[in-house]
C-alpha cells in the first residue's frame, strides 16, 4: 500500500492567514465565504530556502541531530532501540457501554448530539433567526424546536446517501426523477430556514468574542465551541482507544483553490472510532511558544484521558523532532513522514540513497530515541519514529513492469516504521462519506455551518463504530445503519406501505348450485334459484341451476341465453 500524501503537502508553501469575519454587518453576506484555510505553518519549516548548501546546524537540544554530519546507514548494520513503552491505559480498551443493553441507531447518535445539546442548538437559532428579522428578513420564522431539528439532521444525511445535484432537486415534483421523501419531512422552504440560521454560539456573546479581535483573549473557533466541547466530552466517555492511535486531517475541498476548512481529529487507528478533535486554524495573529500544528496534536493527546504507552501516527504536516521528544519524555511512541527542509531532520547526504537506487533499498540514522528512515518505494518515502527499529523488516508486494512491458507483482523489502505507518495510518477508515457530498451542495455556507456538517459526519461514524463494538456479530453494514438512523431521525420507519399483497387467482366457473338429490326426478328442478342477470337487465324470473363460484350468484348457463358470459365481461373464465 503505497503512502497517502496528505493534501496539506500540496500546499505548503502558502503562508495565507486563515480568513475569520467577526464583523456582524456583514458575517451574513450571502455572497461572503468563510473557511479555515488549508495551510502550513510556516513555524513548521523554519529553515533557509537553500538549506541543502547549508552545513547542518549545531545541537541545541537533545531532539536536534549531532553536531557533525551523520552517515546513513544500511541494512545491515545493528540498531538498538530504546527501551520500550509501558502500555497503561487510564481505563480498559474499548466501548464503556453495558454490552446487554440494547441500542438503536438513534439511540447511539444521540449520545453524542444529545436533546439537552440539541435544544441549546434551537434556541441560538431561532436567537440568530430573530435578529435576522430584525434586520428585514422577507421570510416569515417560526421557532425550532428540538424533534424538528432532528428531522433536519435526518434530511441531510439523507441527502447524503441520496446524491442529486442540488439541494432544490429533492423537493422537485411532476418529474420521473423526483424524490418524494423530503416533502414529507418538512418543505423546501422550511429545510432553506432551517439552513440559513443555524447556529450553534449565542448571537449575543458572539458580538462580544468578536469585538476582542487582535487581542490573545479572542477565540477564532468561538461559533463552533458548544457544540465542539459537548461531542467531544461524549467521545472521551463513551469509548477508550487501543494502543495505536493516527492524527487526521479532515477537510473539504470546495473550490479548485486552496480555500477550504481544517479539522484535526485523533482516531483509534483499529476502527477509526474519533477519539478527540481540534481545530486548525491557521497562522495565529498573537504570537506563541510552539508553532500552532505542534499546539494541536499536543491538544489531543490528553494523558488524564488515555494514561500512558500509546503510539501515536502522523503525516509530514505534524512530524517534528521536538514534537516527537517531548512526546517521547510523556511516555508516548510516535511516528510519521517528515520533510527534508523540517529543522532538526537530518541533512547528511553521506551513503545516502540516489535517484537511482533500487526498489526496496533503506537508509537510516538514529538520534537518542528519534530513528530517521528513508526508503525507495516509487519514489523516496521519509519517515521518524520513536518506536520502531530499523532492523525490523518486511516485504510488501508491488505491481512491476517490465523491459518486455509484462507487468508482475513483485516482494520488495520495506522497513517496521513505513510498513506500520501504511497499517495504522493511511489504512484507517476515515468518517468522510457525507461532508464531501454535503458542502459541494451547500457552497455558499459559512465555516461554521460547514464544521457543523462535519461534527454530524464524525458524531454518526462513531456511532456505527459503537455499534459494531458492541454487537460484534450480526451487525449492519455502514450504508445500512445510516439509512435505518435517517429514517429514525425523520420519525419514520423505512419500509414504504406496501401495495396489499394479491391474494389468490379468482377463478370465475359455473357450478351447481346445490348437490344432486338421489332422486333422479327432483334433479331437474333442485337447487333453481332466479337468474341475477336476467332479473336485473331483462327484467324476468329466470331460473337456473347454475351459478358463478366465485360470484356466489346464479347465472343461466344455455346455448341461447349464456347469462355467465354476459355477467363477466371483464374477468377471467
Amino acid at each position: 500500500m503505497a503512502l497517502r500524501h496528505s493534501a496539506a503537502e500540496a500546499s505548503e508553501q502558502s503562508e495565507d492567514d486563515c480568513s475569520f469575519s467577526s464583523d456582524e454587518s456583514n458575517e451574513d453576506s450571502e455572497e461572503e465565504h468563510y473557511h479555515f484555510e488549508l495551510r502550513l505553518d510556516p513555524a513548521e519549516d523554519d529553515c533557509d530556502e537553500n538549506w541543502e548548501n547549508i552545513a547542518p546546524a549545531k545541537k541545541k537540544a537533545q531532539c536536534q541531530p549531532s553536531q557533525q554530519p551523520q552517515s546513513w546507514k544500511t541494512e545491515s548494520d545493528g540498531d538498538v532501540a530504546p527501551t520500550p513503552l509501558e502500555f497503561l491505559p487510564v481505563r480498559g480498551p474499548g466501548v464503556q457501554l453495558n454490552p446487554k443493553d440494547k441500542y438503536t441507531p438513534l439511540d447511539l447518535f444521540k449520545l453524542f448530539f444529545s436533546e439537552e445539546a440539541m435544544e441549546t442548538v434551537c434556541q441560538n437559532t431561532n436567537k440568530k433567526a430573530a435578529k435576522h428579522a430584525a434586520k428585514g428578513a422577507k421570510y416569515k420564522w417560526m421557532d425550532v424546536g428540538v424533534t424538528e431539528f432532528y428531522s433536519y439532521i435526518g434530511l441531510i444525511f439523507y441527502m447524503a446517501i441520496i446524491k442529486l445535484d442540488s439541494t432544490t432537486d429533492y423537493w422537485r415534483k411532476n418529474n420521473i426523477f423526483s424524490v418524494f421523501f423530503p416533502s414529507q419531512v418538512m418543505t423546501r422552504d422550511r429545510y432553506q430556514k432551517i439552513s440559513w440560521n443555524i447556529h450553534m454560539s449565542d448571537p449575543d456573546e458572539d458580538r462580544v468574542n468578536d469585538a476582542k479581535r487582535g487581542t490573545s483573549e479572542h477565540d477564532r473557533l468561538f461559533r463552533v465551541k458548544p457544540l465542539m466541547c459537548t461531542i467531544q466530552d461524549a467521545f472521551k466517555v463513551l469509548y477508550h482507544p487501543r494502543r495505536n492511535l493516527a492524527v487526521h486531517d479532515q477537510y473539504s475541498r470546495t473550490t479548485p483553490n486552496k480555500n477550504c476548512y481544517r479539522l484535526i481529529v485523533l482516531t483509534d487507528s483499529s476502527n477509526g472510532y474519533t477519539v478527540g478533535l481540534t481545530a486548525y486554524t491557521g497562522k495565529n495573529d498573537i504570537p506563541t511558544v510552539q508553532r500552532q500544528s505542534y499546539d494541536c496534536v499536543m491538544s489531543l493527546i490528553d494523558r488524564r484521558y488515555l494514561g500512558s504507552g500509546y503510539h501515536v501516527y502522523m503525516d509530514s504536516f505534524y512530524t517534528s523532532p521536538k514534537l516527537f521528544m517531548d512526546l517521547f519524555d510523556s511516555k508516548y511512541g510516535a511516528c510519521g513522514t517528515y520533510r527534508d527542509s523540517r529543522r532538526s531532520c537530518p541533512r547528511s547526504t553521506v551513503n545516502a540513497l540516489i535517484n537511482t537506487s533500487p526498489r526496496g533499498m533503506y537508509r537510516w540514522i538514529r538520534d537518542g530515541p528519534l530513528l530517521f528512515v528513508k526508503w525507495m518505494d516509487a519514489q523516496e518515502v521519509s519517515v521518524c519514529s520513536t518506536i520502531h527499529t530499523a532492523c525490523t523488516v518486511g516485504a510488501v508486494q508491488r505491481r512491476v513492469r517490465s523491459r518486455q512491458g509484462v507487468w508482475t507483482t513483485e516482494s520488495f523489502p520495506c522497513p517496521s516504521p513505513v510498513m506500520e505507518y501504511n497499517k495504522l495510518m493511511v489504512g484507517v477508515d476515515l468518517p468522510d462519506q457525507f461532508i464531501q457530498q454535503l458542502t459541494i451542495q451547500h457552497k455558499t455556507l459559512k465555516w461554521y455551518k460547514k464544521v457543523f456538517l462535519q461534527f454530524l459526519d464524525i458524531a454518526a461514524h462513531n456511532a456505527y463504530i459503537l455499534h459494531k463494538e458492541l454487537l460484534q456479530e450480526d451487525t449492519m453494514t455502514h450504508k445500512a445503519f445510516m439509512e435505518e438512523l435517517t429514517a429514525q431521525l425523520c420519525g419514520v420507519t423505512q419500509n414504504i406501505q406496501k401495495t396489499p399483497a394479491q391474494t389468490e387467482r379468482v377463478v370465475h366457473m359455473p357450478v351447481p348450485g346445490s348437490e344432486l338429490p338421489s332422486d333422479c326426478r327432483m334433479r331437474a328442478s333442485a337447487g333453481r334459484k332466479t337468474c341475477v342477470y336476467c332479473r336485473r337487465q331483462r327484467g324476468k324470473q329466470i331460473k337456473t341451476p347454475w351459478k358463478c363460484k366465485a360470484c356466489d350468484v346464479y347465472l343461466c348457463l344455455q346455448l341461447d341465453r349464456n347469462c355467465f358470459e354476459a355477467w363477466h365481461p371483464d374477468k377471467d373464465g
